[in-house]
């Protein structure tokens, strides 16, 4: 039997936050407060507003009434942030693509998505077909011309229609577009205002912005920061690969709330003046994306004593996150692994088996997602839809792959049940590194694994058939290395590459993965004697 928590922010279920109407406010009593800022640029929230109000005049007149989602292309700039809602409020829900993402699979997206202009803030080298790119310099100019064809409240994304569309990995070398209503984020930010503080402590804050746009984590500073009113303080690609940069840019951020994945705190916590000194504002540290160790909590309990550490739980497909828990020093002392936390309002989490069958506390299996922040599936992909998404008694529920299990109302997560693995916070299918590295010459097998220590993978590991064996490995690796980076992000480059002249085999025939993994596992036990 579904139930359903009702309390959310001061509202029943059917009274959610009206996002853009919350943006608006801080545009009208707080209007030269800092909404976003990325390294030298920064706009208010009055600016902000009245910037997307005329370009979504314009993208109103120029993409039509029909709502298809239309690309955002770029990286930590204030105008992202202006794209994204001028897209909302004519109608139109958006796809932000980094600049980290190749070319080829950037290609791929453009090609998913239907014509209309594709903005964007940095160069983009893709050649987008029949679609208009809009430079920024483009963007620029439009919004600072006067038009009072701002489009109403009636021509605003809502509902069930898509506010932005994400794309993860896919098996088949594809992405997937994972969509998610206007109602998914609403209900999701009535929740998260409150993790960690109050919402009126978040009230005017600084949010830590770590994760790129095209990363759902960013969501979860990105929109609380919003309607929070709040200013989002953007970390760009060039300060996060630069630890001296990072440090001074973080004593100068002033964050009240940190978002991040685990893995970036640790980067942040091998500094020894990363403390409360540095950072005396800063009062919740929100992680998701990937295991959150019991070590690196007590550290940031440590050296940042007045501020609360939230671990949380939840794929792209559920709307960023669905689980919280604070973690206390005696939780990180003495249990091991860390829980994901208890389900927030309006979601349920069970844990079933492969034939469906709910399971009682402690017993593992998959987690099932019901609840009003399940995506409405993947664009223009219904049989992937049909296959990971469902209906039940009127709720939309979402398999998720993962490994799990339940102590009284406690959701612990145990791992991936198929080849999809979570590293540095991103979400992979490994089937899709594979395909890819085919793509490339010799290649004749290929089969990758991830490297787990402690709980959590560390990196990956491709065992490759080539024809012929390289004479030079090392030389070989780096070709290989270089050449992938064509078709997938630098996350999902294989830290090693291990040459066979046989892949081993089960006897139906497939790649012996258990072996491999073996092996593997045999190798890094070695390494750490």
């Amino acid at each position: 039997m579904v139930w359903w928590l009702t309390e959310k922010w001061g509202k029943g279920t059917g009274d959610q936050l009206n996002i853009l109407q919350k943006i608006r406010g801080y545009a009208q009593n707080v209007p030269e407060r800092t909404a976003v800022r990325c390294g030298a640029e920064a706009l208010t929230y009055r600016e902000l507003w009245e910037y997307s109000d005329v370009l979504a005049a314009w993208l109103k007149a120029q993409a039509g009434e029909e709502k298809q989602p239309l690309a955002v292309y770029g990286h930590k700039n204030p105008w992202m942030l202006v794209c994204f809602l001028a897209c909302v409020k004519s109608g139109h829900g958006y796809c932000p693509i980094d600049i980290s993402v190749p070319d080829a699979r950037t290609a791929m997206i453009l090609q998913a998505l239907p014509d209309g202009p594709v903005l964007t803030t940095e160069d983009m080298q893709v050649d987008a077909g029949t679609k208009r790119v809009l430079t920024l310099e483009e963007i620029r100019k439009l919004a600072g011309a006067k038009n009072s064809n701002a489009p109403s409240e009636t021509d605003w994304v809502t509902g069930d229609d898509t506010w932005y569309i994400i794309f993860t990995s896919g098996s088949t070398g594809t992405p997937k577009g994972v969509q998610i209503s206007a109602d998914c984020l609403s209900h999701y930010l009535d929740w998260s205002v409150g993790l960690g503080t109050a919402p009126e402590e978040k009230e005017g804050k600084v949010f830590l912005n770590q994760a790129p746009f095209s990363f759902d984590l960013s969501v979860m500073d990105l929109y609380t920061s919003l309607v929070s009113g709040g200013t989002l303080y953007c970390l760009e690609k060039s300060v996060q690969s630069d630890y001296k940069k990072l440090m001074e840019s973080l004593a100068q951020s002033q964050a009240g709330v940190w978002v991040s994945t685990p893995s970036f705190a640790e980067v942040c916590l091998s500094e020894k003046s990363f403390d409360e000194k540095m950072l005396p504002q800063l009062r919740a540290f929100l992680f998701c994306g990937e295991t959150l160790g019991n070590r690196t909590a007590l550290k940031l309990m440590e050296r940042f004593p007045k501020a609360a550490v939230i671990n949380t739980y939840g794929p792209t497909e559920s709307t960023v996150a669905v689980t919280d828990v604070t973690v206390t020093k005696e939780m990180a002392e003495t249990v091991n692994p860390l829980p994901v936390g208890a389900a927030k309002p309006g979601t349920v989490i069970e844990i079933r088996d492969e034939n469906g069958t709910t399971l009682a506390d402690g017993e593992k299996g998959e987690i099932i997602i019901l609840g009003d922040t399940v995506s409405t599936g993947y664009f223009c992909q219904e049989e992937l839809t049909g296959k990971a998404f469902f209906l039940e008694n009127g709720v939309r529920g979402y398999h998720t792959g993962d490994k799990g299990y339940l102590e009284h109302g406690m959701l612990f997560y145990c791992g991936r049940i198929d080849l999809q693995i979570k590293l540095h916070g991103y979400r992979i299918e490994l089937e899709d590194i594979e395909n890819n590295i085919r793509r490339l010459s010799g290649i004749e097998h290929v089969v990758v694994l991830p490297n787990e220590r402690d709980g959590k993978v560390k990196s990956l590991t491709a065992y490759v058939v080539e024809e012929p064996l390289p004479e030079n490995e090392r030389e070989e690796t780096a070709r290989l290395k270089h050449e992938l980076l064509a078709y997938v992000p630098e996350y999902m480059v294989p830290k090693k590459f291990v040459f066979l002249e046989q892949m081993p085999m089960t006897n139906n025939g497939k790649a012996d993965r258990k072996r491999l993994k073996e092996e593997l596992e045999k190798k890094t036990a070695g390494g750490r004697r």
